[in-house]
């Protein structure tokens, strides 16, 4: 049966290898440069084929080992948890923090939705600070000024893949007893003062869609500060139950009918004991499968969008219609960000809408820095927040910001054009 299966492995890398040489080139205006976009090679689908041809569809040994490695590329003790995606892992994050509500989590309107959500659901009082024009990031300053006697933690992405000053932030919760949770989800590869982001927090957040720098398809994982979180963190994902054997295991602890627990009889099954209130929030072997496979090639993705970040960053700096029309983020000093994408801030007077229309038409993708400002977002109409100081940046990003791609597919030929794109639409606007 090894034979066999090995036959099956070799047809899908030969497969994938054919389709790929009859792929269609860059054609220049015909092409569409998407502003996201995933990189999957042969390896990648025979690892996924693999993981299907053993027939354990829920966590397995892939899951396992996937889990393993996120956790020692984050410089974690403790084993990641893998998740189905960014925004489950940001829920199971903040429920896991022992939150209570109308406890304040500072955080920033400049951001993603399933960031805040969180925050909102376990019924805690977000607390908005602004951003950084250069950086797109909030500064320690701004979150430190909003902290008040019902702060009780910080939840904060990294912008764009570009990190935020997080051992300074990480040092000062500590001295205030505050949590902190680092959304990675943008960022996975970056480090700050040479150690990955997602090192400082008690917990970090990944998500693996498409868009991100590896991808499992749906998916994304959390790894905790340490074992108590992490416990914490798994009975949310696993339905809310205080058994902690792994799928398709039983008797972990060696007492599966000896507990005592709450109000059941003594040896009720721990398999079926619940502690919280919990989720299903699992992936699936063959996602951890993809997600493995993809994590070997981490450094070479990284490495891909710093390098396109760079081009197009001095291919702005060098024209001076653009460098004139726009203003481009900035990586944190000290830091070297895994580039999700490439941001750009129109002059006052240059109208946004028709720059990215008329990329999109050239087609050229473009994306806004996300929900803006989410508080004047239609979802979030009403809700309980504190605003701490002003909102002025956050406003202008929501009104002037949007990026484009620096994924590994945007080679040197793309480059190019989006830059003479940029230029030609920002001539005519």
């Amino acid at each position: 049966m090894a034979n066999e299966r090995d036959k099956v492995l070799s047809a899908v890398r030969e497969l994938h290898e054919a389709t790929r040489a009859q792929a269609p080139g860059f054609i220049a205006g015909k092409t569409y440069v998407p502003a996201s976009a995933k990189t999957v090679d042969a390896s990648d689908l025979v690892t996924l084929v693999d993981s299907c041809l053993d027939g354990w569809f829920t966590g397995g040994r892939f899951t396992r080992d996937f889990e393993e490695q996120l956790a020692s590329r984050l410089a974690r003790k403790t084993t990641a948890l893998f998740v189905n995606s960014g925004s489950s892992a940001n829920l199971l994050a903040v429920g896991a923090l022992g939150l209570e509500p109308g406890d304040e989590v500072i955080t920033v309107a400049a951001g993603f939705p399933t960031t805040l959500n969180p925050i909102l659901q376990y019924g805690c009082v977000p607390v908005f600070v602004d951003i950084d024009l250069a950086t797109l990031n909030a500064l320690p300053e701004a979150i430190m000024a909003a902290k008040t006697a019902k702060t009780r933690a910080v939840v904060l992405s990294h912008t764009l893949g570009n990190p935020y000053e997080v051992r300074e932030l990480a040092e000062w919760c500590r001295r205030e007893k505050l949590l902190l949770v680092e959304d990675c989800c943008d960022a996975l590869g970056a480090t700050y003062g040479g150690a990955p982001v997602g090192s400082f927090g008690d917990f970090a957040t990944l998500s693996f869609y498409p868009a991100h720098q590896i991808t499992t398809g749906e998916g994304g994982a959390l790894v905790a500060r340490d074992a108590k979180l992490r416990r914490a963190a798994e009975s949310l994902r696993d339905w809310g139950r205080d058994c902690w054997c792994d799928t398709g295991r039983d008797n972990t602890c060696g007492k599966r009918f000896d507990w005592q627990l709450g109000g059941l009889p003594h040896g009720y099954d721990h398999k079926y004991t619940y502690s919280s209130i919990g989720y299903n929030l699992k992936a699936t072997d063959m996602q951890a499968a993809l997600g493995l496979s993809q994590l070997q090639r981490l450094d070479e993705f990284v490495s891909a969008r710093r390098r396109n970040w760079k081009a197009l960053y001095d291919g702005v700096h060098q024209s001076p219609l653009l460098s004139r029309r726009f203003t481009t983020s900035e990586a944190t000093k000290g830091s070297e960000p895994s580039w999700f994408g490439f941001a750009l801030t129109c002059e006052p007077g240059l109208e946004r809408k028709k720059i990215v229309s008329r990329l999109e038409e050239k087609m050229v993708g473009t994306r806004l820095l996300f929900a803006g400002n989410l508080i004047r977002q239609p979802a979030y109409a009403g809700i309980k927040h504190r605003v701490a100081g002003s909102l002025a940046n956050t406003d202008e990003v929501m009104r002037r910001t949007f990026w484009i791609g620096v994924h590994p597919g945007v080679d040197a030929p793309r480059l190019a054009y989006m830059l003479e794109q940029l230029e030609a639409v920002s001539r005519g606007a």
